[in-house]
């Protein structure tokens, strides 16, 4: 199927409620909780294996529960073109488990035979714009189905940056066919990082194209010069400014699936269910919200 023609969809399958990261060790907290999570989602790479126990659980979590796969290992902004052998191990995880979402990266992690545990930015220009959609329409090709294209957090900017980020990944899903995922922890971190207002930000992103959006803990630190530094930590609640942003989101967007990302310093799920019942609270508000508003529109 031409990219092109792809119009992105949820497949049906994930509500716009709220979601969690997934834990084996929360397989049964999870299945024996009286609060039913929305949906789980787990990082592709971590079920590129053939068996064993991981699949063992997430097989059976997947019978109760919609899943989002979630890719941290593409390296789509990479300029030496995507492995062909990790494209395929996300195929037939996609095939295995048949998810609601997928989901990967603006980012770049591997040159030449390096590889680098980090998902790095890339310049915003009309080559890299060419090469990441490129690169977009062959994953979507090699797994049949559109993909999610998230955010990054930054650190620093490419001074030779020419297109603003809002804009650069509105023509990537514009290009291609694909949604995007919105992580609002992130835009707040590059925010605090390089000194934008995030409601400015979010102004200008293209919410229309949003299929869900990940919200995080961060870590405070400060750079040499003594400014703040945010790092994109995933080992904490959300902060109340993320939150905050969250709301702002939902106001103009409306209920969308959410998912709480916690993926160091992990707690017992407890923790992260109820970091899920507050986004919960809020979707089913502005769900209400909207539906007052179709009734007297």
């Amino acid at each position: 199927m031409n990219a092109i023609s792809r119009k992105f969809e949820n497949h049906g399958a994930i509500p716009a409620r709220a979601g969690a990261g997934f834990k084996t060790a929360h397989a049964d907290a999870i299945l024996e909780d009286g609060y039913r999570i929305g949906f789980l989602e787990v990082h592709a790479e971590n079920y590129m294996g053939a068996g064993g126990h991981p699949h063992r659980v997430l097989t059976r979590m997947r019978a109760d529960f919609p899943l989002s796969i979630h890719g941290v290992g593409m390296s789509i902004g990479a300029p030496g073109g995507l492995d062909p052998a990790h494209l395929a191990r996300l195929k037939r995880v996609v095939e295995r488990y048949e998810p609601g979402l997928v989901s990967e990266h603006l980012a770049w992690s591997t040159h030449e035979s390096a590889y680098y545990n980090d998902l790095l930015p890339l310049p915003y220009t009309e080559e890299t714009l060419a090469l990441v959609a490129a690169h977009v329409d062959e994953v979507q090709s090699a797994i049949g189905r559109t993909i999610l294209l998230e955010n990054p957090s930054t650190y620093v900017a490419f001074a030779e940056s020419a297109i603003p980020e809002t804009e650069f990944l509105d023509e990537i899903a514009r290009r291609t066919g694909s949604g995007l995922l919105l992580d609002v922890n992130n835009v707040h971190v590059s925010a605090i990082n390089n000194g934008f207002d995030a409601i400015d930000y979010l102004k200008a992103y293209p919410l229309e194209r949003v299929g869900e959006i990940h919200l995080a803990g961060h870590a405070e630190d400060s750079d040499d010069n003594g400014a703040p530094l945010l790092i994109d930590a995933h080992d904490r609640p959300v902060a109340d400014a993320v939150w905050g942003l969250y709301e702002f989101v939902l106001k103009q967007a409306g209920p969308l699936p959410t998912l709480i990302e916690w993926d160091n310093d992990v707690p017992d799920w407890p923790v992260l269910k109820r970091e899920a019942k507050i986004a919960d609270a809020m979707i089913a508000d502005h769900a209400g919200r909207s539906l007052l508003g179709a009734r007297h529109g």
